[in-house]
């Protein structure tokens, strides 16, 4: 139980003038959070719809829509999508294909960045020998592989997943090294004392202390999954998003350029807010990352 208190002018005894019981605490605290939710998303709405109607209102009056295009033109063409169609089959269908390129790299990407990056974490040896060769081909520009990909492996799924997951590898990979890196020697220590193997070393210290490093190293590489999917597409596709966009430019459609990148726009921040909600309960053991949400 809390209260309020109010002195008296001469320095005696405080008087209790105002009881508060721990739920109206709580009630009060619940209000505060839900007025400054309220108040954030206020905000941003009206960021939001000063800068469309900026835009708008801009795009009308003084610059060229043609090259420019205006948010009424964007709607338009993302309404036509979703009801008509697109070129090349149901914008659905592009969406898919898309989705299932980045999804099916993060994954392997994701699995093989972790595994060898807690590997070389932990072998300093192994490290030294392959630094120069892993640090040459994170130097290859991804655009020249998604060429040679589909070289490789045709037009299909393959190329675009093989693109993906060049992209995602190196992301998780640097992450999962450095988490390896960073675990107690002295933790290690101890538990081969008590007679651990090297296995479980890696699996009950190693990746434990290193799960931190490699979520947060899962956000960027959702975002890197989507690029290396739309890049593959828009260097030879019969079908996606990229294909989308890579049409829109050939034909001067900025309103289908705007329109392609909103689509991945969604795509992006409906696979963070579920990685947000994976970590969320993964981390449930830290009270500092189950308690802290995530900034910009």
């Amino acid at each position: 139980m809390s209260h309020n208190v109010l002195e008296k002018d001469n320095g005696a005894a405080p008087l209790i003038v105002e009881h508060e019981t721990e739920e109206q605490i709580l009630a009060r605290v619940r209000t505060n959070v839900r007025r400054n939710r309220i108040r954030t998303w206020g905000l941003r709405l009206a960021l939001v719809a000063l800068w469309l109607g900026s835009w708008e209102l801009t795009a009308t009056l003084w610059i060229d829509p043609f090259f420019y295009s205006k948010p009424s033109a964007i709607w338009a063409r993302l309404v036509e999508w979703f009801t008509d169609g697109t070129q090349f089959g149901s914008v659905w269908l592009q969406i898919y294909t898309t989705v299932q390129e980045a999804v099916l790299g993060f994954v392997i990407g994701t699995v093989a960045g972790v595994v060898l990056g807690t590997l070389l974490g932990r072998s300093r040896y192994w490290a030294e020998v392959l630094a120069p060769f892993i640090k040459a081909l994170n130097a290859v520009p991804r655009i020249v592989l998604a060429s040679l990909f589909i070289i490789w492996f045709g037009l299909g799924l393959q190329s675009k997943v093989a693109t993906v997951v060049v992209l995602v590898f190196f992301a998780v990979f640097f992450n999962a090294f450095t988490g390896a890196r960073e675990v107690d020697g002295n933790v290690i220590n101890n538990a081969r004392i008590l007679g651990a193997s090297k296995r479980q070393v890696l699996s009950s210290i190693v990746l434990p202390s290193a799960t931190t490093w490699i979520l947060s190293s899962l956000h960027t590489a959702f975002g890197f999954a989507l690029i290396g999917a739309v890049v593959g597409e828009y260097a030879g596709a019969s079908k996606g998003l990229g294909l989308l966009i890579s049409n829109a430019q050939g034909t001067f459609d900025s309103a289908g350029i705007y329109a392609g990148m909103i689509i991945i726009t969604v795509i992006a921040l409906m696979a963070e807010w579920a990685i947000g909600m994976a970590e969320a309960r993964l981390l449930k053991w830290r009270p500092s990352q189950a308690n802290s949400g995530h900034g910009i």
